[in-house]
């Protein structure tokens, strides 16, 4: 593991750091299997153990890693199977968000969406483009006042995504439906149509997954 990472500030130090191994591990410089060596991480941090420890804790709870005895942090790999898992409990998880978020939604909430469907139109990366579809979503569910909810959901999004982009997700038209779906569903939330933006949140999540399963039959 050849990495360089900023030093963290002194405030948020674990925050920092985990934000930091996230990024390198959805971008996949950090890849499954790979095993993450405390000391040489606190010396690429400039950091002890003690803020790298929790770190690592953030990260397992995201299912980014898994910390083995007597082997420590190892990058984890995703089954097919297991992002099916994941849709399945976002499926269920992130109705109920905008369920509870569209009676609250403002003018501004509208504004910032559609602000960052501007930045979707315009990007080309697609690890960057995870990024922002996460950006999306939270900003749809935020009024909705579930903080823990959308943690379990960002997490959820943000251990899926990386197995998202080493697939032809995004050489196969996929993202431009993605979007239009994503201005339809913005547009339902405007008009406070919230059972057809649900069943539409729905069906937009099962995009990926229907999208992989014929992949894998296809080979």
């Amino acid at each position: 593991m050849d990495l360089n990472f900023d030093p963290p500030a002194s405030k948020t130090t674990a925050e920092q750091i985990a934000a930091q191994l996230r990024i390198a591990i959805l971008n996949g410089k950090l890849l499954g299997g790979e095993q993450l060596r405390q000391d040489k991480l606190a010396k690429a941090f400039q950091v002890s153990r003690i803020p790298l420890r929790e770190a690592l804790s953030h990260l397992q709870a995201e299912g980014l890693i898994e910390i083995i005895p007597n082997r420590g942090a190892v990058v984890t790999h995703l089954s097919l199977q297991e992002v099916e898992e994941i849709y399945a409990m976002r499926q269920a998880l992130e109705p109920l968000a905008l369920e509870r978020a569209i009676p609250h939604m403002t003018a501004e909430d509208f504004r910032d969406a559609e602000i960052i469907l501007e930045q979707i139109d315009n990007e080309d990366n697609f690890a960057r483009w995870g990024e922002l579809n996460w950006a999306f979503h939270e900003s749809i569910y935020r009024p909705s006042g579930m903080r823990i909810l959308l943690k379990t959901v960002e997490g959820l999004h943000n251990n899926v995504v990386r197995y998202l982009q080493v697939t032809p997700l995004g050489n196969q038209g996929y993202l431009a439906k993605s979007q239009e779906q994503h201005r339809q569903l913005l547009d339902l939330c405007r008009r406070k149509e919230i059972h057809d933006a649900c069943v539409l949140l729905e069906n937009h999540l099962t995009g990926p997954v229907e999208f992989l399963r014929k992949q894998q039959t296809d080979l």
